[in-house]
């Protein structure tokens, strides 16, 4: 199958005009640096953050060259001192938290019948249990008095926030390899909704994107040539996703253009079954 070319970029329409995000696993080349990219372009504040802390750093000073309103945290999500830290930072450094998108994940491949508790627990720690404790620490900072929904249009103090959990299309279907990461994802996706439904009743919105392949250089590293050709050839346009055609869903979901989604998993892809 011939692939269809990539769309030309998308400019920004502040749409996140003076709110203040916290993205984690924001580190550049990927979802999340496409992301708090793109919540710039959008307006907002934002405090990026990643377990890599050299990487993100340089991060920081690329988008800190273009943009204002950055800053940077590095934050392990396994370790739960240093997600409060991460929350703790954006409510003083802004006076308000409104969006948060978790993006900390981590994969791998390995056959189930081969895999260590340690490559199981690994993947669960980062991808599941980090999105549990950074949606904690969310929820907590908009019940507790940090959130909020922007400043523009006379909205502001109005009571909520927004978190946005990046998921996979390998949450709903099978795929050799990926026991641990699909059963990671399909758990964030049910963390999601149950999220949702407590939030509710503070005016806080929870929904999670679902992409198939958005691929970077870091991935295109460690993916094999003819695994990242079957996995190209599944999808409809022939090609892998741009992060920022991901990061595009993200910003939507953070806007009040989605003010009614809540609990959803939006598939960023024709994969999605």
């Amino acid at each position: 199958m011939t692939g269809v070319e990539s769309p030309e970029y998308v400019p920004g329409h502040g749409l996140l005009k003076g709110r203040t995000a916290v993205v984690t696993a924001a580190a550049g080349a990927g979802i999340g640096g496409a992301t708090a990219r793109r919540f710039l372009e959008e307006g907002a504040r934002v405090l990026i953050s990643d377990a890599h802390a050299r990487r993100l750093k340089e991060y920081e000073a690329e988008l800190a060259g273009e943009f204002e309103g950055v800053s940077a945290l590095a934050c392990d999500v396994t370790d739960e001192a240093q997600v409060q830290a991460l929350f703790d930072a954006a409510v003083r450094q802004h006076g308000r938290l409104d969006i948060v998108v978790n993006n900390a994940g981590l994969g791998g491949t390995s056959a189930l019948v081969d895999m260590s508790d340690e490559q199981w627990s690994k993947v669960l720690d980062v991808t599941l249990n980090g999105t549990f404790r950074c949606t904690r620490a969310a929820l907590r900072a908009f019940r507790e008095g940090g959130q909020g929904g922007g400043t523009e249009g006379g909205h502001e103090g109005r009571r909520g926030g927004v978190i946005v959990n990046n998921a996979s299309v390998v949450g709903w279907r099978a795929q050799a390899g990926q026991a641990h990461y699909a059963a990671a994802k399909a758990g964030v996706m049910a963390l999601t909704r149950c999220a949702a439904i407590e939030a509710a009743g503070f005016g806080v919105r929870v929904n999670a994107v679902s992409p198939s392949l958005a691929m970077h250089p870091h991935l295109v590293k460690v993916t094999s040539p003819e695994l990242l050709e079957e996995l190209t050839e599944r999808e409809a346009f022939g090609r892998y996703a741009e992060p920022w055609e991901v990061a595009n869903v993200i910003v939507f979901l953070a806007s009040d253009y989605s003010s009614y989604m809540t609990g959803e998993a939006v598939s960023v892809s024709s994969q999605h079954a």
